[in-house]
């Protein structure tokens, strides 16, 4: 007797290697990448479009982080680079780097913190 197969798992690595047409790390633009880097569609889901695309196209109308997208896509981070790299260089997304602790100032600006307590004294 043999044993039984295990059940094909739709969510697991076949699923990945279909997602990314078996590349395992993105090229190119995409290269940089890393969690914290914010992605924002710039152009409209196609018709014919891989699913995934199109949810990365929709859920970035405004600026979302790589992690939060890997989130929300239930993607590793390397999946969802590769599938970035395609609307990188279709130029459907942008990618923006933040900004690093070094050359972000020197800490608050101290007049926008000055207006936020003067308005949250007045509530």
């Amino acid at each position: 007797m043999s044993a039984p197969r295990p059940p094909t798992d739709p969510s697991g690595l076949e699923r990945y290697y279909v997602l990314t047409g078996g590349r395992s790390g993105p090229g190119g633009s995409a290269s940089s990448l890393d969690v914290a880097t914010l992605i924002v569609s710039r152009a409209t889901a196609v018709p014919g479009m891989q699913h995934e695309h199109e949810e990365i196209i929709r859920r970035c109308r405004d600026p979302l982080a790589v992690a939060e997208l890997g989130a929300h896509l239930r993607l590793p981070f390397n999946i969802v680079a590769v599938l970035l790299a395609d609307l990188l260089d279709a130029g459907r997304v942008e990618a923006r780097n933040p900004i690093p602790a070094s050359s972000a100032g020197s800490g608050p600006d101290l007049a926008l913190l000055e207006e936020v307590l003067s308005a949250l004294q007045r509530l």
